[in-house]
């Protein structure tokens, strides 16, 4: 019985598991961050620091979660076992840690207020996460889907965390961000309705090391990549804002754009589906 219950165990596939630690380290790694700046604060220190080191291991974890998923489809190992670990890496490094950055920077002013708006975000982020992996588990479910439905929640804690990026910029220097840091708690009340909505976003699925570009397309593509690189205070807040608005000015674009965007992002044969 053991040697039948062996065949039939979850198999790990190395590489992108590996990828999804890396996620969850930067998420864990965000959270320390977040509570040594609570500790500096509390003592009079800047906490500046810590906020940025805890914004960047949540970009961090973005790129983490966007690797996994693309060397597991690279090499045909996508798992069950990869999408449950996935998501619970998805839970710690999108869900807590952002929740407990806005909460440390602006949402502990509003007591009771702020626990709940942070509560709201993490709630929304796990159960868009629960209903993606139930559709994901379902054999009839079109597991070929090439986009997402609701904002997916690492885009949701990479844009809390650019924005963040973009409010210490400008406030480079002082102890505190400025009255810029009352626009997280409804940005935070927006995403967590957004994640769990109906409307559709690209995942970018067929777009993987193998996509070919024309060469004015690859130029363009690596400048912009080197703009941002550049500009790493604000462009990656306009990289995700870019992003959420494009899943809601989609449906209202005309039906040759729409065609023209969906084949060069790979959603060509989602969207045929959806019209």
């Amino acid at each position: 019985m053991s040697g039948g219950n062996d065949g039939n165990a979850a198999r790990i596939y190395l590489l992108p598991n590996l990828m999804t630690a890396g996620n969850l380290f930067c998420g864990f790694a965000a959270v320390l961050s977040i509570l040594d700046g609570v500790i500096l604060m509390n003592t009079g220190s800047d906490p500046a620091a810590k906020i940025h080191s805890a914004v960047w291991f949540i970009l961090g974890a973005c790129v983490f979660d966007l690797l996994d998923g693309r060397l597991a489809r690279l090499g045909g190992n996508e798992s069950a076992f990869g999408r449950e670990f996935d998501s619970l890496a998805d839970i710690v490094s999108f869900g807590v840690a952002p929740s407990l950055l806005v909460f440390h920077i602006v949402l502990r002013d509003f007591d009771r207020y702020g626990w709940l708006i942070a509560f709201v975000y993490l709630a929304c982020g796990a159960l868009r996460l629960a209903r993606f992996n139930c559709v994901a588990a379902q054999p009839d479910s079109g597991g070929g889907s090439k986009d997402f439905e609701g904002f997916p929640i690492p885009a949701a804690a990479g844009l809390i965390a650019s924005i963040t990026l973009f409010m210490l910029w400008l406030d480079a220097g002082q102890k505190a961000i400025g009255p810029w840091k009352y626009a997280l708690p409804p940005l935070m009340l927006f995403l967590s309705f957004m994640m769990f909505s109906r409307v559709h976003y690209p995942s970018f699925k067929a777009i993987n090391w193998r996509t070919r570009r024309s060469m004015p397309k690859f130029i363009v593509i690596s400048l912009v990549l080197i703009f941002t690189a550049m500009n790493y205070e604000w462009m990656p807040a306009m990289v995700f804002i870019a992003y959420l608005l494009y899943g809601l000015v989609r449906p209202m674009a005309p039906k040759a754009w729409r065609q023209e965007i969906d084949k060069e992002i790979g959603d060509k044969e989602e969207f045929e589906s959806d019209v």
